[in-house]
């Protein structure tokens, strides 16, 4: 496996036929499981001949001038042991002035009507800064496929969309969201939890559980039932920005004849459990 940090070395390492072009994996780092299965995932999406690219770049611009950006965790070391084991080629890890060696004064706008809502309300700007680097990542690695989590629904829709808007030649595709045992999404933001609080976060994958059964159960109170599931967080100690039901497609809130008509609902939540933000959703 070779970790590269030039756009000039990356360039010169996917040099080749079209037919070779990588499969992708984009990252911030300090990776967990998740991450590498999205890596095992690319690997068997492309198979052993053509390259699998990660990339680590913890991303200024999707961080809010209130966020974690100077304390995320930096872990390239460790993070390119893991990546070796999962059967990844190439490590990109480029710094800030190489990846950005202007102010990146051009950014990817994305939808309003989708980047606004929910991460996008709560975290303005976040989807800019996600679109801007992305973009930028898919035209230096040129991928023929790149694999994004679950995790991060309303990303995935973003992301998918800002591809099919700008016709870029790369299939995004999507992985399911790999969990602890006791349910918990893994995110390297767990990290940040102490022992009570990891034990405590289950508690959001189990909020999400109680608002899909209800669907399922026939309850139409979409309002109801997002009250209950809050009110049950913020009672155990937890400060909710959002436990919602939407539309897959849109992720606008469903009308009573969407109900009717078993339209596909995803259930999503962020909450705050102490000073670390967590995110989660299951599709109905």
């Amino acid at each position: 496996m070779r970790v590269i940090h030039t756009l000039a070395e990356l360039r010169a390492a996917l040099a080749g036929p079209a037919a070779s072009r990588p499969a992708f994996v984009p990252t911030m780092g300090n990776l967990h499981d998740g991450h590498l299965s999205l890596v095992r995932q690319a690997r068997a999406l492309v198979g052993p001949a053509v390259p699998v690219v990660a990339s680590i770049f913890v991303n200024r611009l999707q961080f809010g001038p209130n966020e974690d950006f100077d304390r995320y965790p930096r872990t390239l070391a460790r993070d390119c042991e893991l990546l070796e084991g999962a059967g990844c080629d190439i490590v990109f890890a480029p710094d800030e002035t190489e990846l950005y060696p202007q102010p990146q004064t051009f950014k990817v706008l994305p939808d309003p009507a989708l980047a606004d809502l929910l991460e996008g309300h709560f975290r303005p700007g976040f989807f800019t800064g996600v679109c801007t680097v992305v973009m930028k990542l898919l035209q230096c690695v040129q991928p023929q496929v790149a694999v994004f989590g679950k995790k991060d629904y309303q990303q995935l829709m973003v992301i998918r969309r800002m591809v099919e808007q700008f016709a870029l030649p790369v299939q995004i595709v999507a992985a399911e969201t790999s969990r602890a045992g006791d349910g918990l999404a893994l995110s390297s933001r767990n990290g940040y939890l102490g022992e009570a609080e990891r034990a405590e976060s289950v508690q959001l994958s189990l909020a999400l559980q109680a608002m899909r059964e209800a669907v399922r159960a026939g309850e139409r109170d979409i309002a109801g039932i997002e009250r209950r599931a809050a009110d049950a967080l913020a009672a155990r100690g937890w400060a909710p920005d959002y436990l919602t039901l939407r539309r897959r497609a849109d992720l606008l809130p469903p009308s009573p004849e969407d109900l009717a008509a078993g339209t596909p609902l995803v259930a999503l939540a962020a909450a705050r459990l102490g000073t670390t933000r967590l995110i989660d959703n299951l599709e109905v």
